[in-house]
C-alpha cells in the first residue's frame, strides 16, 4: 500500500506524556479494530454468498452455469480483478466507493468459494474455518505485540508467495502432480501465517501516517482489511485442501 505523508499528521512526542500517549493508544486501538471489523464483515459477506449458493443444490441451473460452463473462469478471476482494481485505484476513490468495492469483492469471493460446498463435507469446512481463525488470531496477536521488526521477513514471504503461485499454475497446467500440490498448500499456510503477523505490524506502524485524517484512516482501514482477508482466505482454502474430507 502506498505510504501517506507523515508530515501531514500530528505526532506524539514526550511533551504530550500522559494524556497524549493515552489519546494515541486509544486512536491506534480504534484504527486496528476498524480494520478487523471490515475484515470480519467481508468474511461474513463471502460466507453468506457461498452458503447461499450451496443451498441451491448442485443440479440447479444457476449452479451449473457458474461452475460447469465457461462462466466459471469469470467467477474464478473476478476476485483477482477486484484486488488489482482496489490496489491501483484506491487513492483516487472516495471512502464510500472504496467500501462498496470491497464489499463487492467479498461477494465475488463468496461466489468463487461456493463450489467448496459441493466438493468437501460440511464438517471439514467448519473445521478448516475454525483452525484458520485460531491460527490467524495467534499470528495477528504476535505481530501486534512483538517488538521485533518483521519487515525483512515480510519481504521474503511476499517473494515466496509469488513463487508458490507461479509453481502452482505450472502444476495445474502441465505437471498435475498431487504430491507437489500438497507441498504447495502447506507452504501457502506457512507463508500466509507469517504474512498475517507482518501485515498486522505494518498496519499498526502505518497508523502514524494516517492519524488525524479521518478519510485517510478510513481508506487505509479498508485496504488493511483486504490484506488480512486475503491471508485468511488463502490459509483457509489451503488447510481445507490438505485436511478436508471430500463428498
Amino acid at each position: 500500500m502506498t505510504n501517506f505523508d507523515r508530515n501531514a499528521y500530528p505526532t506524539y512526542g514526550s511533551g504530550a506524556a500522559g494524556a497524549g500517549a493515552a489519546v494515541y493508544d486509544q486512536g491506534l486501538r480504534s484504527y486496528m479494530i476498524g480494520i478487523y471489523n471490515h475484515m470480519v464483515l467481508g468474511l461474513a459477506i463471502s460466507g453468506v454468498v457461498a452458503f447461499g449458493i450451496s443451498l441451491l443444490g448442485l443440479g440447479n441451473p444457476i449452479v451449473q452455469t457458474l461452475y460447469a460452463s465457461p462462466v466459471k473462469y469469470v467467477v474464478m478471476l473476478a476476485p483477482l480483478a477486484f484486488v488489482l482494481f482496489l490496489s491501483f485505484r484506491f487513492e483516487n476513490m472516495s471512502y464510500t466507493a472504496l467500501l462498496g468495492t470491497f464489499w463487492a469483492f467479498a461477494a465475488s469471493m463468496g461466489l468463487s468459494l461456493g463450489s467448496i460446498f459441493f466438493v468437501f463435507k460440511l464438517g471439514s469446512i467448519a473445521n478448516a474455518f475454525f483452525a484458520t481463525a485460531a491460527a490467524f488470531a495467534a499470528m495477528s496477536l504476535w505481530g501486534y505485540t512483538t517488538k521485533r521488526s518483521l519487515s525483512a521477513m515480510g519481504s521474503f514471504l511476499v517473494m515466496g508467495l509469488f513463487g508458490v503461485v507461479i509453481v502452482g499454475l505450472l502444476n495445474v497446467l502441465f505437471f498435475k502432480a498431487t504430491g507437489l500440490q500438497l507441498a504447495l498448500n502447506v507452504l501457502v499456510v506457512l507463508i500466509c501465517a507469517g504474512l498475517t503477523a507482518w501485515d498486522t505490524q505494518r498496519l499498526k506502524e502505518q497508523y502514524d501516517y494516517v492519524a488525524g485524517d479521518a478519510v485517510a484512516m478510513g481508506k487505509a482501514s479498508i485496504m488493511g482489511a483486504l490484506n488480512l482477508y486475503l491471508n485468511f482466505i488463502n490459509m483457509f482454502t489451503s488447510l481445507l485442501s490438505i485436511f478436508g474430507q471430500r463428498e
